[in-house]
């Protein structure tokens, strides 16, 4: 469908890639991994034409179709929503137009046996046949349907593109890339500016979606849910690995820890052949079995390791200062802008050491209740920080507040004061800035290093509540763990406003969910209110509509009615867990088994060995055996969850 052939890419003396290539077959969903600064941002670049490789090229047949959303591309303009979204039908907007001038000149003409009046029906029925290859149903309709899925209401459609943040302005820009429905999808963290419903309805897209997708991000569970092939970009190296982004995970941990073994047998028997070699060099009667060692080490093929970028970030929080038992308590608090409502008479405690996330669709209020915290906007009601509460605040566009023609040093030696400055190069070094990479001037550096950089703020001084507004955005998966590991370990309080289920999951111990014009306490883990939601969705469709008011909406709390329902749905997921990891575990012997017989395949073609012919023979029965158990659990598994929803329905 498309390749890279041969690609590479340098800047100044550096390498990013060294002669790359791959294909891109129709149905492949790539998930492009690599730490920040491997280059997937300018692969992607190339591969949508706007940037040239050093050498090599992209080859693609004329009629192949890429959209492309880069991390920074705001639609502008008067238009309203509806209007700069169905701009994607284009296209179909001026085939029609076509065919109603030319049925226009048509029904004006008597000459139906001139040439000129069978060159006018065979254009209009090319225009038309094509019109019907393109354009699926109803155009207007499908907008419509993307721009809900990515968090629009309908009173949104008809306000103008202008009125919205960045955020909302980067989901039109995805609607419209989305409808054109190109052969190749290229998307450069899409996620970083949709809430969790957004993020979970792009997934159904991309998975049924016919075109390909090549795609950059750093949100784990997404990533999993919509690859089916992974490709790592590592010190100019590619490793391409045809599964989902967690089996490339644990093939990669595997292939390397194969490859070591491999190489460490293979030095030994390097180093016993060359001390055989030179033990009995000079003698005669050894002198035949000497040559035929050294034409034995000259005919080997030498086994080198991938090297590995151990580069890594090393964060761990100051201790906190201890604060009072409440750092922040809220009560009746209200927040509008001009007329329009925001927050409604929200209250919520938060306690000494606790973890908490807010969640929600963009737009609910989580950024607005946190500049108020921040004292940075004015509200109603009350507001009060606990004693000695020492405030460390990771705003969601910090990164973007980095002033370019500063270096790296210079960013964090105008805000460091006392003896810290005398450690801004250990800071530096931790952070993976260390040597030359600390007198990079910031507009050079990737959205995951300026984060990085933003982020060496917090450990200027010790703080004992942390806000972090999307900390995980641009960095990449190995950091995030980092983050998580340190926000784990603070022993202080933190918010966390994210939209990133894995990020969260194990973090955040109390849920606050933002969502008409209120703030609801969920005291669960992120998972756990996320499969509340859906089955409170399905209650709510049947409440009769004076009992939906989200007043009338009861958090589900140890000991209370719904304790029976809880400890059923515990036990529902643990018998799940159960079937899927022994699934897991016979798919893992599946795999292993089809190696051994490959290779024994080979050996067989090789050399006629009987005991080979054997052991062929048996592996082939054990997969044999271990495929019928895979098929049996499988059944087990459908019938296990669709009893489980017969029991629900009752």
């Amino acid at each position: 469908m498309i390749s890279a052939e041969q690609l590479t890419v340098e800047f100044g003396g550096f390498t990013l890639f060294d002669s790359i290539s791959f294909l891109v077959n129709p149905k492949d969903r790539i998930a492009l991994v690599g730490k920040n600064g491997a280059g997937k941002t300018t692969l992607l670049s190339i591969f949508a034409g706007e940037q040239n490789p050093t050498s090599g090229r992209i080859v693609k047949s004329p009629d192949i179709t890429i959209g492309y959303l880069p991390q920074h591309l705001l639609p502008a303009g008067r238009l309203t929503v509806m209007e700069e979204t169905e701009s994607a039908f284009r296209e179909i907007l001026q085939i029609q137009q076509s065919i109603d001038q030319l049925t226009a000149q048509l029904s004006q003409r008597t000459d139906h046996q001139s040439d000129e009046y069978h060159r006018l029906i065979e254009q209009m029925t090319h225009q038309t046949e094509y019109l019907h290859l393109i354009s699926e149903g109803n155009y207007h309709a499908e907008a419509e349907k993307t721009l809900t899925g990515l968090g629009f209401s309908r009173a949104d459609f008809d306000r103008r593109v202008d009125e919205f943040s960045g955020g909302w302005r980067m989901r039109i820009e995805l609607a419209k890339i989305l409808l054109r429905k190109p052969d190749l999808l290229l998307l450069d963290e899409p996620t970083n500016h949709l809430d969790i419903e957004s993020i979970q309805w792009l997934e159904n897209f991309l998975t049924n979606q016919s075109g390909a997708v090549m795609l950059v991000s750093h949100d784990r569970a997404f990533l999993d849910n919509v690859s089916n092939r992974t490709i790592e970009l590592s010190l100019g190296h590619i490793h391409d690995f045809r599964v989902s982004y967690s089996k490339y995970v644990t093939l990669r941990r595997e292939q390397l820890e194969q490859q070591q073994r491999a190489y460490e047998n293979q030095q030994k028997l390097i180093q016993d052949t060359e001390q055989f070699i030179e033990r009995f060099r000079s003698k005669a009667t050894k002198a035949v079995q000497v040559q035929s060692r050294i034409k034995q080490l000259a005919r080997l093929e030498r086994i080198e390791l991938d090297e590995i970028d151990s580069s890594r970030l090393n964060l761990k929080f100051p201790p906190a200062p201890r604060s009072g038992t409440l750092p922040l308590e809220i009560e009746h608090l209200t927040k509008t802008y001009d007329t329009k409502v925001i927050l409604k008479d929200i209250g919520l405690t938060i306690r000494r050491g606790e973890k908490v996330a807010f969640v929600g669709k963009n737009g609910e209020g989580k950024t607005t209740l946190v500049k108020c915290i921040m004292g940075e906007t004015d509200h109603s009601g009350l507001l009060r920080l606990g004693h000695n509460v020492k405030i460390g605040y990771f705003a969601q566009n910090q990164a973007s507040l980095l002033d370019e023609n500063k270096t790296v040093f210079q960013t964090i030696d105008d805000v460091a004061v006392g003896d810290i400055r005398t450690k801004i190069r250990d800071i530096l070094g931790a952070f993976m800035f260390g040597g030359e990479a600390s007198e990079k001037k910031v507009k050079v550096l990737s959205g995951g290093e300026r984060s990085r950089l933003a982020m060496i703020r917090l450990l200027l001084e010790p703080v004992n509540l942390l806000i972090l507004d999307e900390p995980t955005n641009h960095l990449d998966i190995p950091s995030k763990d980092v983050l998580k590991s340190a926000i784990k370990a603070f022993d202080g309080t933190a918010i966390i406003v994210s939209h990133d289920r894995e990020f969260l999951d194990g973090l955040a111990t109390k849920v606050y969910e933002f969502g008409q014009q209120k703030v609801r306490e969920h005291l669960s883990g992120i998972y756990d209110f996320l499969r509340h939601k859906k089955m409170e969705s399905l209650q709510e469709l049947e409440r009769t509509p004076a009992s939906t008011s989200p007043t009338t909406i009861k958090i589900s709390k140890p000991g209370s009615d719904t304790k029976q329902e809880y400890s059923a749905r515990k036990e529902y997921n643990r018998q799940l867990k159960k079937l899927e990891r022994q699934l897991e575990e016979i798919e893992s012997t599946i795999d292993r088994l089809e190696k051994e017989i490959t290779l024994l395949e080979i050996a067989l073609n090789e050399d006629n060995d009987p005991s080979a012919f054997e052991e062929y023979q048996q592996l082939q029965q054990q997969l044999a055996a271990e495929m019928e158990r895979w098929e049996q659990l499988s059944v087990d598994k459908e019938r296990f969850h669709n009893g489980a929803e017969s029991d629900n329905e009752r």
